[in-house]
């Protein structure tokens, strides 16, 4: 499993983690990864049947993990679970390049732990509010890139997205960050780049 990339996505709920996996995947696709999904959710796996319903990646290739009360346990004080679901997809599917690990809906202190993870994303959305760049949340603030995501929102909210740009790169001035609308795709392809690039990220075949 060391050669396997694992990629966190987190994020609170609703930014848009789900909907990030989904238009990840075929991109990475294309660009010659062998890549499997796992969720994690308090006590269901609706993100994991979203992920196997939309038809973007084979269904066995998505597993769900159901963290309990506490979703940033899994991914950061006690991410054992997240592993032997990592080391099950290594075991079925030898090919693999990338797993995507997408976590419960948590705050913006909600970080992974270094064992789990080699490469991580924080999701934020502009309808939460164009001041949570100002909130220095550790996910924010530590993410080796950051999405601030539906930004069509953000007129009909009343987000600054210049604001939020500005603000953005006060609390990351040596990091990413890409702003998106993942419902429609822009700047998934930025995202892609950065997350090849950033994390390094080779197909096994090459």
């Amino acid at each position: 499993m060391s050669e396997v990339i694992r990629i966190g996505i987190g994020g609170p709920v609703g930014s848009g983690k789900t909907r990030l996996v989904e238009r990840l995947v075929p991109r990475l696709h294309t660009a010659g990864f062998s890549v499997a999904v796992i969720t994690n959710d308090l006590v269901t796996d609706e993100d994991a049947q979203r992920v196997r319903r939309s038809g973007v990646i084979d269904p066995a290739r998505v597993l769900a993990v159901e963290t309990g009360a506490c979703p940033h346990t899994a991914i950061r004080e006690d991410p054992s679970a997240n592993l032997a679901a990592a080391e099950r997809l290594c075991v079925k599917f030898p090919d693999l390049d990338v797993i995507l690990i997408e976590s419960g809906g948590d705050n913006l202190a909600a970080t992974f732990t270094s064992d789990l993870v080699d490469y991580w994303i924080f999701v934020i959305d502009t309808a939460a509010g164009d001041d949570i760049p100002r909130k220095n949340g550790i996910g924010l603030l530590q993410a080796d890139l950051l999405i601030v995501n539906k930004i069509d929102l953000a007129p009909l909210v009343g987000a600054d997205l210049d604001r939020m740009r500005h603000d953005c790169t006060l609390a990351r001035p040596t990091k990413p960050t890409v702003f998106t609308d993942l419902r429609s795709g822009a700047g998934i392809e930025e995202v892609t780049g950065r997350l090849i690039e950033g994390a390094m990220l080779v197909p096994a075949g090459r």
